[in-house]
């Protein structure tokens, strides 16, 4: 089971599908949107978005901004209450690049680091979409 989850933003889910499938040994482990997988190579979870209005990973920020490939990587931390988490560190000064989206997977939100850099911060609504089993 994966350990460490990385989301990519790419053009096409379906050709991004199949080079980490064919080409560097990823599994499957759900498609249920055309913009959006998530794959798996022992510890790590690649999870791919397409820009997508839709809502999820892939929806643009608040100000406009879309993502896209190579600008809006980054590494995901699964908590238990996002809601809860995200206030606490809103009142502690914490800034976010946007407000919780929910996708086909879970929710989610853009925390920035002290030199602006995104961790998603990722609760699972489906089984398959967690990282660890419950506890």
């Amino acid at each position: 089971m994966a350990s460490v989850q990385v989301r990519y933003i790419v053009d096409d889910v379906d050709a991004a599908i199949a080079f980490y499938i064919g080409r560097l040994g990823f599994a499957l482990v759900m498609h249920p949107a055309p913009a959006f997988a998530m794959l798996s190579r022992g510890d790590l979870r690649l999870v791919l978005s397409a820009p997508n209005a839709a809502g999820g990973g892939g929806q643009a920020m608040p100000d406009g901004t879309k993502p896209t490939p190579g600008g809006w990587n980054r590494f995901a931390i699964e908590v238990d209450d996002i809601d809860a988490m995200v206030a606490t560190l809103r009142a502690a000064g914490a800034r976010f690049r946007n407000d919780i989206v929910t996708g086909v997977g879970g929710k989610q939100i853009l925390l920035e680091d002290p030199s602006g850099n995104p961790v998603e911060l990722f609760q699972p609504l489906r089984e398959e979409a967690r990282l660890k089993p419950p506890a």
